[in-house]
């Protein structure tokens, strides 16, 4: 196939095991541009995405944020939101109060988090963005007000009462929510009503109409780009991608620590 549009998955995929983008990266996309578009397609929120864009001189570009519920178009416009409802959010925060779990809330640009605990100082060092700090309980009661519901929660804690509330979601909320494990410690919450590849889809009709997914190489390496993966017209996996993406994924490329993006774009481009 001839490539004429690549998006990528950044954590694991994108950046290096230190989550920083690598010199071997930025040269290759910087080499494709602007004739090939190189998009991301994350489950971060937009602000930590954007940074990203400068040091890879994509600004301008299109954003697919929080595994595709929020896609937002060159000039920063919301293109598509999907929000999960508030009560869903409620129910999802509150109702198994004796579980020692911290929930970030993020909802287009805002990021609040109960306190600057370890999970969240751990997720600012990772992303480079700075949350709002904010009782939960005040949280829900301020988003109550303005019906404003979460593009994503994210869940952090330890295994066992994260397998908790991964048990209570499948049980209560199976036909609405989306949650996948992305590390023992993290649970990444959202809308079932979307996906990166439902995304992209929407993106490129909206954006790119000349295009279609058979003109788009992705790379992915977690469970939420398994679907992107399967759907393009080149689905890539790097080598430290789960053992499930590896197998359900025709391309594979080096891993995200030996820059297997710029090899992959340096291989097919």
């Amino acid at each position: 196939m001839e490539c004429k549009l690549i998006c990528s998955d950044i954590d694991g995929t994108l950046l290096d095991v230190n989550r920083r983008l690598s010199a071997e990266t930025r040269a290759a996309v910087r080499r494709i541009s602007p004739d090939i578009p190189f998009l991301l397609i994350s489950s971060r929120m937009p602000k930590s995405m954007r940074l990203l864009q400068t040091e890879l001189q994509t600004e301008g570009l299109p954003l697919i944020a929080y595994n595709g519920a929020l896609i937002l178009g060159s000039e920063g416009q919301v293109l598509q939101s999907t929000v999960i409802p508030f009560s869903t959010m409620h129910e999802i925060c509150t109702q198994q109060p004796n579980l020692d779990i911290h929930f970030s809330l993020y909802n287009q640009e805002e990021w609040v988090v109960p306190a600057l605990d370890f999970w969240a100082k751990r997720e600012q060092n990772n992303t480079r963005v700075a949350p709002e700090v904010r009782p939960l309980e005040q949280t829900l009661a301020l988003w109550k007000e303005r019906d404003q519901g979460a593009h994503k929660i994210m869940a952090m804690g330890e295994a066992a009462g994260l397998d908790q509330l991964e048990q209570y979601i499948t049980k209560y909320f199976s036909d609405q929510i989306h949650a996948y494990r992305s590390k023992d410690t993290y649970l990444e919450i959202s809308s079932k009503e979307l996906d990166k590849a439902s995304a992209l889809d929407y993106l490129l009709s909206v954006v790119y109409p000349d295009l279609d997914m058979e003109d788009v190489m992705a790379f992915g390496d977690n469970y939420n780009d398994q679907t992107l993966l399967e759907q393009v017209g080149r689905g890539v996996a790097v080598a430290n991608a789960k053992p499930e993406i590896l197998a359900a994924t025709p391309f594979h490329t080096v891993s995200n620590h030996d820059h297997g993006v710029a090899a992959a774009i340096d291989q097919y481009c």
